[in-house]
């Protein structure tokens, strides 16, 4: 007999044995194993393919900038670099650190890519005094340099399904140690297997005999990703041959690197709350507060030995064990050869360097971010936003939104038993360039939920005022600050019959007075009889320039009858802030995608300004406010240097405190009162402007020039008739005006001689600077 023949006979004699269990499987493989197959081949090509897409978008603040003359002080520049995750390791030469010696900085920053290009790290020292940066030195070439940036803080992760943080890195800007060492601990095979390794597994199930439990995993890192990203933990039967076949097909379709990046960017290896930390770049991050290529070695091996266990090795909550774990990682580096044993005993001998708080920071001021949404929606839609892997840089200045939260906290904590129902909110902005450094919508600063900094809508009263003045002045031939104003009562007839008789304050009325004491002592009654000469139509025509919601155009507008919202407020003021200038309030500067390419830049261009010189007669008027008006407290307190210009606003019934003030840099506006709209018998001045008071404390700024601006000469006025008079006149009032606009006559004193002959002389007023007495400033 033949081979073949025999061939035959033998399976001719096996096959009713095993007939029916070659149909089993075969049905098995056709009917359930290859469908089944196709079904999870689909699922994980599928997910796989949009792994890149799952990167969220993150929000940045401003990149600080460091320049000679810029105000800094040490607090604001630490709050600033606490911020932006960089450590004080008291040597200040890693990237992502600084060190101090009195008041010289020495940094290491870490350069980033932003929608203005971004900046190279670099070694730098940086000298502060005066509440000013005095130079600043690249240390790296050794040379003075004009302007440097340290790369932004993060301020939140959004748009994301999932509450979960991650940083995309490409394979070849990993460092090869956590490349070499992941795969030393957790895969040595890595580079040789199918995605199942069938030596270890049998590997280990002899270690577990031996040991009689389990004591060494067989897992690979292809098996890893796939549990991370598409099963769940439970052990069963099933579970681990889905893992297997899986792993399988992954292997399959997907090169060794590609599953290699994909793990580095998927592993879980943290919990912040409810936010899970997902891949090296962001653990690096949320551990260390630096990026993941600027990792030392023992930090890389505490990361990796952390693949074993988040939870159990936690290093905040665990660090003698995530110590322990660490120091054999660094040792299994020796083994493998990626480092020298003194390498790894040096490493060893570190300690972890674990910062104290997660730099993961999620929606952490919510009232701005609100803001950003507002903005970035006109030109992003929802799908693209949610897709992620955008980089949003804003115009928050994480010191100057810090400072706004406690100076809102501690002036409402100042007010004793109303605190309980008293509300604030505030925003803050560069006064040359409109952008909105902060934003606080409630006394509980990071309370999610109504914002009253965008949405809440209240009376504004007084704040109104300078804009009424302003329009006025911008006819010099009728108008100027000493103008006389008649500040007798008024009572006029409403639309439905009934008379609106407004008063002052302090119930009194004041006769003819110089227009820059109406302003300065905010009396209502001298506002509303210039409010009538000049025109109610033109007034409410200049505020509907900035785009207000209409507007009813009676007389009550003349002392704040509009209601509005702090941000619209501000909007306002910025207007005055900026010299004449209409900027919009900015609360984004760039958009950058994944490639660290701009995709999006938001520039305001400021054109030559508006009705400037009538701005800076309003401008100084408003620090006569602060300097002995209804804000009289700056200038009788350590903020006078800073010459603020600012108004105070009260609503009917004490029911809303406002004030809005700005230095040579800064426009802040607060506002405070109730959310049931009950009194909170608070005056402006004794609610929101201490607020005011307590952040510029704080805030590193740039006083207001005392002088008139340009266009503008100091000229000695005659109150009766708002004429040139001689300053040896009784009474005569020193003020600016726009230049060329007052005769260079002056009328002497004879207007005096003649009042006295008469025996009708008006009596003196104060001159600027000063107040008359029995004269109420409370507002």
């Amino acid at each position: 007999m033949d081979f073949l023949s025999r061939i035959r006979s033998i399976a001719s004699a096996i096959w009713p044995w095993v007939r029916i269990p070659f149909w089993v499987c075969t049905g098995l493989f056709f009917g359930f194993l290859l469908p089944y197959s196709l079904i999870l081949n689909k699922r994980v090509q599928d997910r796989f393919s949009d792994l890149v897409f799952a990167v969220p978008t993150r929000v940045y603040s401003q990149p600080l900038r460091l320049a000679p003359d810029v105000p800094m002080t040490p607090a604001a520049l630490e709050v600033d670099l606490t911020f932006s995750g960089y450590v004080a390791d008291g040597r200040g030469d890693v990237p992502g650190s600084w060190s101090k010696k009195g008041n010289v900085y020495f940094i290491s920053s870490r350069g980033y890519a932003g929608p203005d290009g971004g900046e190279l790290p670099k070694h730098i020292r940086v000298v502060l005094g005066s509440g000013i940066v005095q130079s600043v030195t690249d240390l790296g070439a050794g040379k003075s340099i004009n302007e440097t940036h340290l790369d932004p803080g993060r301020i939140a992760t959004v748009y994301g399904a999932k509450q979960e943080d991650r940083r995309f890195v490409q394979l070849n800007d990993v460092p090869p140690l956590l490349i070499g060492g992941l795969q030393a601990v957790e895969d040595r095979d890595f580079k040789h297997h199918i995605g199942v390794d069938f030596t270890a597994i049998l590997r280990a199930a002899f270690a577990d005999l031996r040991a009689g439990h389990t004591v060494q995993g067989a897992s690979t890192l292809t098996q890893q990703l796939v549990r991370n990203l598409f099963l769940n933990r439970e052990q069963t039967m099933g579970r681990k041959l889905n893992e297997a076949l899986m792993s399988i097909l992954l292997e399959m379709h997907y090169s060794k690197s590609r599953i290699l990046e994909a793990y580095i960017n998927e592993v879980f290896l943290g919990q912040q709350g409810s936010q899970a930390v997902h891949g090296f770049a962001a653990a690096s991050e949320f551990y260390f507060g630096r990026r993941l290529e600027y990792l030392r070695p023992q930090e890389i091996a505490m990361l990796v030995g952390l693949v074993k266990g988040p939870s159990q090795l936690d290093p905040r909550r665990y660090p003698d064990r995530a110590l322990a774990r660490r120091n054999l990682v660094l040792d299994q580096f020796v083994t493998t050869g990626l480092l020298t044993p003194q390498q790894a005993h040096a490493a060893q001998a570190t300690p972890l360097g674990v910062i104290a708080d997660g730099q993961l920071p999620h929606d952490r001021f919510p009232a701005f971010m609100e803001l950003v949404r507002q903005q970035i929606t006109n030109d992003f839609d929802e799908d693209t936003l949610k897709q992620g892997n955008l980089s949003i840089f804003t115009t928050l200045d994480p010191a100057t939104q810090l400072y706004t939260e406690q100076a809102i906290d501690t002036a409402i904590k100042g007010l004793g038993k109303r605190s309980d129902d008293t509300q604030a909110a505030a925003v803050i902005t560069d006064s040359k360039t409109g952008s909105v450094l902060a934003v606080v919508g409630s006394k509980f600063a990071d309370e999610q939920g109504f914002n009253r900094a965008l949405d809440e809508r209240r009376p504004i009263g007084s704040t109104i005022k300078p804009f009424v003045y302003l329009v006025a002045l911008t006819q010099p031939d009728r108008f100027n600050l000493a103008t006389p104003l008649d500040d007798s009562p008024i009572s006029m007839r409403q639309p439905d019959g009934t008379p609106w008789t407004p008063h002052n304050d302090d119930n009194q009325s004041h006769g003819m007075v110089p227009m820059v004491d109406a302003l300065a002592y905010s009396w209502n009654l001298a506002t509303i009889h210039m409010g009538l000469e000049v025109g109610v139509p033109r007034i409410k025509a200049f505020l509907d320039s900035f785009g207000l919601e209409p507007i009813q155009p009676g007389p009550s507008l003349l002392i704040g009858a509009i209601d509005l919202a702090p941000i619209q407020v501000a909007q306002l003021y910025q207007y005055l802030a900026s010299d004449g200038h209409a900027l919009p309030l900015l609360s984004v500067s760039g958009v950058v995608d994944g490639n660290g390419h701009t995709i999006k830049r938001y520039e305001v261009e400021s054109g030559k300004g508006e009705y400037q010189p009538a701005v800076r007669l309003v401008t100084w008027a408003m620090q006569q406010v602060a300097t002995y008006g209804t804000a009289h407290s700056l200038a009788e307190s350590s903020l006078a240097y800073l010459h603020a210009a600012g108004k105070t606003g009260t609503s009917n019934e004490l029911r809303d405190s406002w004030f809005a003030g700005f230095t040579g840099d800064r426009l802040g506006v607060f506002w405070m009162g109730r959310d049931d709209n009950k009194p909170s018998h608070l005056f402006g001045a004794t609610g929101a402007l201490r607020a005011w008071q307590e952040l510029f404390r704080k805030l590193p700024t740039v006083p207001l020039s005392a002088a008139p601006g340009e266009g503008l000469e100091m000229a000695w006025i005659n109150p009766a008739d708002g004429k040139r008079s001689d300053p040896q006149c009784s009474g005569a009032k020193q003020v600016p005006v726009i230049a060329g606009t007052l005769s260079t006559d002056s009328e002497g004193c004879f207007w005096q001689k003649i009042g006295n002959l008469f025996g009708s002389g008006q009596s003196a007023q104060a001159p600027s600077g000063t107040a008359p007495t029995n004269v109420s400033t409370q507002q």
